[in-house]
């Protein structure tokens, strides 16, 4: 959003910020509103590299984003080489992250229970909840797609927003990475039931750009525990997947097995290539897992 004119409007650069952020808020007022109680309960730690002082000083080149700003390149840097790079001073020299919620139909799955969130619902309050807590210490948060690129402020907490609410009509989501930053942050909100395949391609591909980063692997307990019996019909969220069985019991210890052996693959993922990874079940306290984010991203630092 392109701030209003001062001149025309007869108003402050950020007052006009601040109404717009408003506005946008306004139309998403249940996911926003419980992003910032979860973000609240977390006590801000020393995440980002701002500095005391004026932001006067130099403190490094880096090569430009894709959400960068022309007036921010270093021409005369950038010059002696390909790359655009942009000159930060201290107080500029905050972290990128990227997130990506699965937005598949997978996710839209709640087990037995009413009163439990699916794991979209869950997946979308952490990603929000981290950018909310991101934002408040100084960092840039955006969409690994690119959809997105790395922001601060309220505005970008808005336009989050709305971006997560948005699902695709395909069973399982599949990583895009293009608007990784390079040598930033990355964290993966999934059920990884599907093709792990597109899943460890986009997370060696970040690796190899420096960038270093999270999967939280959300699942319903009833995913964890199979408690089907007899006569049951299993179909993907989507419909385009159906089984049926008259001993759905005598499957349990295969799926078991199956589940354990994605996890393994997942944690194996992980120490291959510097990043972390956690499992999240939508019974449990979403506080849980955004304390682990948190620290996952500064010890990933």
């Amino acid at each position: 959003m392109t701030p209003p004119d001062p001149s025309a409007a007869g108003q402050r650069p950020a007052t006009g910020l601040r109404h717009g952020a408003e506005r946008l808020a306004a139309t998403l007022p249940p996911l926003l509103a419980e992003a910032e109680r979860l973000a609240s309960a977390v006590m801000l730690g020393a995440h980002g590299r701002r500095r005391a002082g004026r932001g006067d000083e130099f403190w490094q080149y880096r090569a430009a984003d894709p959400g960068d700003a022309a007036r921010d390149i270093d021409w005369r840097r950038s010059g002696r080489s390909d790359t655009h790079f942009v000159r930060e001073h201290e107080w500029q020299a905050a972290q990128s992250v990227a997130l990506w919620v699965d937005d598949g139909r997978s996710m839209d799955y709640s087990g037995d229970s009413r009163a439990r969130p699916t794991k979209a619902e869950r997946a979308r309050l952490l990603g929000l909840a981290l950018a909310v807590l991101l934002i408040r210490g100084g960092e840039r948060v955006g969409l690994a797609d690119g959809a997105l690129p790395p922001r601060a402020g309220q505005v970008q907490l808005a336009r989050l927003a709305q971006a997560l609410s948005d699902a695709s009509g395909e069973d399982y989501g599949r990583p895009v990475i293009s608007g990784l930053p390079h040598h930033g942050r990355a964290v993966f909100l999934s059920d990884f039931l599907g093709d792990p395949a597109p899943v460890e391609a986009a997370v060696t591909a970040a690796a190899e750009r420096g960038v270093r980063g999270a999967m939280v692997q959300i699942l319903d307990p009833v995913e964890e525990s199979f408690p089907f019996d007899g006569r049951t019909i299993f179909e993907s969220m989507g419909g385009a997947l159906r089984h049926e069985t008259l001993k759905a019991g005598e499957l349990r210890t295969r799926y078991l097995d199956r589940l354990a052996e994605r996890r393994d693959r997942l944690e194996r993922l992980a120490r291959l290539t510097g990043w972390q990874f956690t499992p999240h079940h939508t019974d449990a306290p979403a506080l849980g897992g955004l304390i682990w984010l948190y620290h996952a991203l500064e010890g990933g630092r």
